[in-house]
């Protein structure tokens, strides 16, 4: 069965790839309400199209992979605020809140056009092969492929991702924890394809990065929380989404841009999340472009 109820007419084609624009936007403004996970879905995406190359997949199953990815926390639009950006670990309630996520999520693509392209992705990437994952308690054989490779992705990014309440793990830490858990929180297959990564140098380039190339920034206060886009250059601002402090770009000794704060605080404008047009339209001239090419949208 075709993925892409349309026709191939350039039309349709552009037609298909606005709805995904539309998509990825709304996924992107969603994941801006957490200020500690800026980049996460560029992160998971990549880290996921990379893991299924990584596996021997076909372009077909990689590019589809790759839009699941990006895709797979759209139900966090259902979480309130005080919980996504609660600066200390969550309460056993709080957590019961955030683990409704892959069901909104779900509900939220039912009936759309590009719901077979991330379905698996966004309602089962919970999903544990000892039956212990959420929100259905799958066993091993009956979670999706797509949901597989996207946990391992979704969990190693937030193993090096930095919290309020911690740092980032080095790659290395991270690694060994998928290693002691192949089988059980996560797919054996795919995990030791995963771990194959650690000497390729592959992960170093994606960790503590929104974008190819493209580093996290540090607030002075708060971490790691600023997002630079590829196109902002010295002179630009930057704003933290935790504690709204101003930054401005500037070029380091080394020649690379780092974040230097101006004292001032960001209004309610500043700090409105804006989806990343260019790192969208990048991302649909990839994944989307290969998707088409390969048959996934027909």
């Amino acid at each position: 069965m075709p993925f892409w109820p349309f026709s191939r007419s350039r039309q349709d084609a552009l037609g298909a790839q606005q709805l995904m624009h539309t998509l990825l936007a709304m996924a992107w403004v969603v994941e801006a309400r957490d200020p500690y996970t800026g980049g996460h879905l560029w992160r998971v995406s990549r880290l996921a199209e990379t893991l299924a190359r990584r596996a021997g997949l076909g372009e077909r199953d990689v590019s589809r992979i790759a839009i699941g990815g990006f895709l797979h926390d759209l139900g966090k639009v259902g979480i309130p605020d005080a919980i996504l950006r609660k600066p200390d670990r969550l309460s056993d309630d709080e957590f019961d809140i955030v683990r409704t996520h892959p069901a909104v999520g779900a509900r939220l693509l039912a009936g759309h056009p590009l719901a077979a392209l991330a379905a698996d992705a966004v309602l089962a990437h919970h999903e544990r092969p000892d039956g212990r994952g959420y929100p259905a308690g799958l066993g091993a054989d009956d979670i999706p492929q797509d949901a597989r490779i996207i946990g391992i992705c979704d969990a190693f990014d937030a193993m090096t991702s930095a919290r309020p309440y911690r740092k980032g793990m080095p790659i290395d830490a991270a690694l060994a924890i998928i290693r002691d858990h192949l089988g059980s929180q996560f797919d054996r297959r795919f995990g030791e394809h995963f771990l194959s990564l650690a000497h390729t140098g592959v992960l170093e380039h994606i960790v503590g990065h929104s974008d190819d190339g493209i580093p996290l920034l540090d607030c002075m206060m708060c971490g790691p929380t600023l997002v630079a886009r590829r196109e902002q250059a010295t002179g630009d601002t930057l704003f933290c989404p935790q504690c709204t402090g101003e930054y401005r770009l500037a070029t380091g000794a080394d020649g690379k841009l780092e974040a230097r704060q101006t004292g001032r605080v960001g209004s309610a404008a500043d700090l409105a999340p804006v989806a990343d047009s260019g790192l969208i339209q990048r991302f649909l001239s990839g994944a989307a472009r290969r998707a088409l090419a390969n048959g996934v949208i027909e």
